[in-house]
This record gives C-alpha cells, sequence and structure tokens, in this order.
C-alpha cells in the first residue's frame, strides 16, 4: 500500500516509519507545525528541522501550520491529508501512537473520513521496548524538550543511548514518569537512522530552561 507517515522528527513517528517501511511503500512524509508549542495533537520541539530529515531519508515531505487549538487541529489534519491524497494517491495513514487515545482516535477519524486506513504500528508497545529498539536498531537521537521533575538541562541534548535509557528506566519507578515520555517527560529528534542515507550534525543549537521544563531550540544543522 502507499502510505503518509505522521512525521514529526521524533523518535516514536521515526519508529513507525521504520516499521511500516518494511512492507508498504512509503509515498510521503507529513508535518504539522504547530504555532502553540502546547499542542494537544502534534509534537513541537525542532519541528521546523524535519524538511531536513525528509531530505537526509530521501522521502517528499509536507508540511502545513496548524492553529493548535484543541479540536480545530482536527481541520489541520485533515487538510494535509487531502494534500497527500491529492498530490500522491496514499492509501493510508502511519502514526507513531503508542497510549494516547485522544491522538489515535483523532486520527482514525480523519482517516475515516478520507476512507483511508489507519496503520498505528507501535500500539500498546511498552516503553521499555521502544526505548531498546532504539538501542538495537542504532537509531541515534537527542532529547530535544523535558517536561518533568527530575530532569533537568542537563537533558536536553543528551543522546538516547543505554546509559540514558537505563536512567530514564530507573527514574519510573522512583519518579512515576513515563520513560519513553509518552506523558510529554522528554520530545526527541532523530540525527541518523537505518532509513538515512545522510546523518544530520547538529551545528548550533542553545537550551532554554526553567522548573524542571525546557526546550533545546536547534539553530543550525548540516547534511553529512
Amino acid at each position: 500500500m502507499k502510505l503518509a507517515v505522521l512525521f514529526s522528527g521524533g523518535k516514536d513517528s521515526y519508529l513507525a516509519l521504520q516499521h511500516a517501511s518494511q512492507e508498504h511503500e512509503i509515498s510521503c512524509l507529513l508535518t504539522l507545525h504547530s504555532e502553540r508549542e502546547d499542542s494537544w495533537m502534534f509534537h513541537t520541539p525542532a519541528i521546523e528541522w524535519t524538511r531536513t530529515q525528509a531530505e537526509a531519508m530521501g522521502f517528499p515531505h509536507l508540511m502545513f501550520r496548524t492553529s493548535g487549538v484543541k479540536e480545530r487541529e482536527l481541520e489541520d489534519l485533515h487538510s494535509i491529508l487531502k494534500s497527500a491524497i491529492s498530490q500522491y494517491s496514499i492509501d493510508g495513514v502511519v502514526s507513531g501512537a503508542l497510549a494516547s487515545i485522544y491522538q489515535s482516535t483523532r486520527i482514525q477519524r480523519a482517516c475515516n473520513d478520507l476512507n483511508l486506513w489507519c496503520f498505528n504500528p507501535l500500539w500498546q508497545k511498552t516503553q521499555k521496548s521502544l526505548l531498546q529498539e532504539l538501542i538495537t536498531t542504532n537509531v541515534v537521537s537527542i532529547i530535544t524538550g523535558v517536561a518533568a521533575e527530575p530532569l533537568d538541562a542537563t537533558w536536553l541534548g543528551r543522546k538516547i543511548d543505554s546509559k540514558s535509557v537505563e536512567e530514564l528506566i530507573a527514574l519510573e519507578s522512583e519518579y512515576g514518569i513515563n520513560p519513553a515520555g509518552e506523558g510529554g517527560e522528554i520530545e526527541s529528534f532523530v540525527q541518523d537512522a537505518p532509513l538515512f542515507k545522510r546523518s544530520i550534525k547538529i551545528v548550533k543549537s542553545t537550551k532554554h530552561y526553567s522548573n524542571f521544563a525546557g526546550r533545546l531550540e536547534i539553530k543550525e544543522v548540516k547534511l553529512e
């Protein structure tokens, strides 16, 4: 089937893309760039660099703006899906939804409205196994956003590797956080992975952090 992938540039949407590409044709990547950092539906840190990630993988990419206003985001989701149908004749949509009923039901509704198949390859995957898959499949990603105690500024820009995964899993039992960030505790950005033809090097970035919440602003990158 010809599929479009809802792509935020983070680990979940990349892993969903990787799973879907094993049996289906990936026609394009779709990104909704929210005007609000507290979007109900869409990842926001480093979202402007998804175009570079698409270039690094060699996939066509569509990016639409969205208001970020609850429920009105669905109108913007419909718009980008209609564009993908028109330009790439897609049969379905892939999402990186893991456990969010709010997110998955709304994506499913949009797909039903447009007669598209909705594919959620990561659905109900445990967070520990998701993090371990990043390591075993050589996905290179960094943390670009934090929003939970005790995650401090040192986590921003940190690579998601065996050591950081071990620490995140330990924090789950002590602080009750979701180690893979399903509750918004962490956001991520993929720099290299099996589907990348070129890797992304971050040349310049700035940390913004206050009271256990922060983001890494990526200012300049280059493809290698």
